[in-house]
């Protein structure tokens, strides 16, 4: 079953409190999951981020929208509860409870518009999120992978025009980036150096420098097939080595992924693994704008709840 909305979960969340007790919010996502019939894996779904899951964060945005327009009330830490203005909505027997729904309340309107123009006296205004599925912490996840993924797109285009030196020189920045190498001068005279039976370069596995990695670093247009890894393994043996990692501007063949795995010591690194890892630890990337997005401390206001 496909994980309903957050606007589809706003009727039934006010069902579920109808008996004007308090209930815990994590009782409530329980209960609607089971309502939904949503399998193991759909309860478990997580944003794009991974941070969250997608059903709870639902939940709790329905919950957060009911208590805009006033239909329901937050207890202490974790709970909620109804108010006499949702139970007369309940009264009224409504198919189904929507963000236009809610703007028919002044309250949820001083929320909702904040700089736009109230909407009370046009309760009938269709809906022109985009998204309507959507709560808005997914949209603006959604949002974000979008700009990462294009990105993404053209960090690995430029990188394959660049010069086999500079890519070299670029997986050094960001092997010494995620911790390898020791420093930056120490990184920069192994790779490059040797390419010595199909290994492009040597860099230390930790900054002490107790252990090595053979690197092969190529600019690829085709997909690496086996036989490039099982060279690449050969000189591995060749040189004792304990460990290798094969980074490409490409793609692997299932066949090439099959017997990297099989010798258990070399790690493939593709275009698309390798421009998300420039992005993470900032090389050839710069932050133009950050957004912090923040909930509110419920423990601060703990002993302040009336």
């Amino acid at each position: 079953m496909v994980i309903p909305d957050y606007q589809s979960l706003m009727l039934p969340l006010l069902k579920y409190a109808e008996n004007g007790k308090e209930h815990r919010i994590r009782d409530a996502i329980e209960q609607l999951a089971e309502e939904f019939r949503l399998s193991e894996e759909e309860r478990k779904e997580l944003l794009p981020s991974g941070q969250q899951v997608i059903f709870k964060n639902r939940v709790g945005w329905a919950n957060t929208y009911l208590k805009k327009a006033g239909l329901l009330n937050s207890g202490k830490k974790g709970y909620f509860s109804i108010t006499r203005r949702g139970l007369d909505v309940l009264k009224e027997k409504p198919p189904s409870i929507d963000v236009n729904f809610l703007k028919l309340y002044k309250e949820f309107n001083e929320f909702y518009n904040k700089d736009k123009t109230i909407l009370i006296d046009k309760p009938d205004v269709p809906e022109i999120e985009g998204k309507k599925a959507l709560d808005p912490e997914e949209s603006l996840e959604i949002a974000y992978q979008k700009l990462h993924n294009e990105l993404v797109s053209e960090i690995l285009s430029t990188t394959k025009k660049c010069s086999p030196t500079f890519f070299e020189s670029l997986v050094v920045d960001v092997l010494t980036k995620m911790g390898y190498g020791g420093s930056r001068a120490d990184a920069g005279k192994a790779v490059g150096k040797s390419h010595d039976g199909g290994i492009d370069g040597i860099i230390k596995e930790d900054r002490l420098g107790l252990d090595v990695i053979y690197i092969q670093a190529k600019r690829w247009e085709g997909t690496v097939t086996r036989p490039e890894i099982q060279k690449f393994a050969g000189a591995l043996i060749g040189k004792k080595a304990k460990k290798g990692v094969f980074i490409t501007t490409s793609n692997f063949s299932k066949e090439a992924i099959e017997y990297a795995d099989f010798t258990g010591n070399i790690v493939l690194i593709d275009g698309e693994v390798l421009a998300r890892l420039m992005i993470e630890y900032d090389v050839g990337v710069s932050k133009v704008k950050s957004y912090e997005v923040k909930k509110m401390d419920t423990d601060y206001f703990e002993d302040g709840v009336i």
